[in-house]
């Protein structure tokens, strides 16, 4: 949702007159220059000195630090795995029984209608003392309905233990896995979506390979008093900038990758935003989640519309909102992501299309200020994913 002008490099912010929260590392960005943003709920970087797009490009190349301590972590506790699982698998479309230690998923609370209450994060610990929690990652903005739809859903036993103590960081790049290993010896032999409990230079922390860019990379939690040594660390490190939430937004729109509140909310299903592939099979056949009917249904029948990505032919960008209809005019759809994608070098969009309109190649229009620009359906990702290999 970004091109390279700062004028309209911003991602989508929190209303003007909103109170801001901040983050553990708030001075050290405004030591850094950052031009600060309301977002989520909370005063956040959305670029550094360098600008937007030499940061996107950076991280293709090197490796960023981003700052996503705005995000929601905590913990599902219970007896055992199973216990805390099965009522998990009851908000959710994951096969959450099935994690194996220090393994990572990513799914969906779902509404009773089987639209998307909010996309998360959860894991599983390696040490067998934790092994009746799960810990949780959702999103800035939802955190706090997320974590009363949790708790009141809960059966006896099960308890969310929220970590407001904790900071979250990202390092996303290609260079990443060589940069952390110099303070967390072993993470370069981690596969995707795996998490490990470890030591940055002797600082407690958990490191999951996973991330938001489309490169490879990790998200390290760790307490909020010892964040600012921990990024003070790695952006001493030749390979790392800081990286603010323009370049974040661009990346994860050239990966495909979907923003709540945008390209998923609460009245679209997962079958609709092109997200099955996070709906194992033995969840798909047996259902047991909230909006089942529904996501069964269309999965068998097919959803009326699917998310796509748009390829505009010109260079001017389409943004959310914009009307997409067939090159003869009849409206077909909506964008919900779009702007400048500075490793494509034009402009990308995704959006939601009529099932019959969404098979790449498909010609579409986007109009963009009462003007109808040509554009076709591509497949997803825009830039291919580079995530490490091994996959558990």
């Amino acid at each position: 949702m970004t091109e390279p002008s700062d004028a309209n490099a911003s991602p989508p912010t929190s209303p003007p007159d909103a109170p801001l929260r901040t983050t553990p590392l708030n001075a050290r960005h405004r030591q850094l220059g950052a031009r600060m943003v309301g977002f989520g709920g909370y005063d956040m970087p959305v670029q550094f000195p360098t600008g937007i797009l030499a940061e996107h490009l950076w991280t293709r190349e090197n490796a960023g630090l981003f700052d996503v301590s705005h995000m929601g972590q905590g913990f599902v506790v219970g007896a055992d795995h199973e216990t805390v699982a099965r009522a998990l698998e009851t908000l959710c479309p994951a096969d959450i029984v099935g994690l194996k230690p220090g393994q990572q998923r990513y799914s969906q609370l779902l509404n009773d209608a089987g639209g998307i209450l909010d996309d998360f994060m959860v894991t599983r610990s390696t040490d067998p003392a934790e092994d009746g929690a799960l810990m949780f990652v959702v999103n800035a903005s939802r955190k706090e309905a997320d974590w009363a739809h949790i708790e009141a859903r809960l059966p006896a036993g099960v308890r969310l233990m929220r970590a407001e103590n904790r900071a979250l960081v990202a390092l996303q790049g290609p260079r990443a896995a060589d940069v952390l290993a110099r303070h967390v010896p072993g993470v370069a032999d981690m596969a995707f979506m795996t998490a490990v409990s470890a030591a940055f230079d002797g600082i407690d922390c958990h490191v999951s390979r996973s991330g938001y860019s489309g490169e490879d990379g990790f998200e390290i939690s760790v307490r909020a008093r010892r964040v600012e040594d921990l990024a003070d660390a790695l952006l001493a490190e030749p390979e790392v900038k800081p990286i603010g939430l323009g370049a974040r937004d661009s990346l994860r729109l050239e990966a495909g990758l979907c923003l709540y509140g945008h390209d998923i909310d609460e009245t679209t299903s997962p079958v609709e935003a092109a997200l099955v592939w996070s709906m194992q099979k033995r969840r798909r056949e047996e259902g047991g989640f909230p909006g089942y009917e529904r996501i069964r249904r269309e999965l068998a029948e097919g959803a009326s519309r699917k998310r796509v990505g748009i390829l505009p032919e010109g260079r001017a960008p389409a943004r959310e909102g914009a009307e997409i209809t067939t090159r003869d005019g009849r409206p077909v759809g909506v964008v919900t992501s779009g702007g400048f994608g500075p490793s494509v070098g034009g402009p990308v969009a995704m959006g939601y299309v009529a099932a019959d309109m969404a098979a790449p190649g498909s010609e579409l229009s986007l109009v963009v200020r009462g003007n109808a620009l040509p554009a076709r359906v591509v497949s997803l990702p825009f830039v291919p994913h580079r995530y490490a290999r091994r996959v558990v």
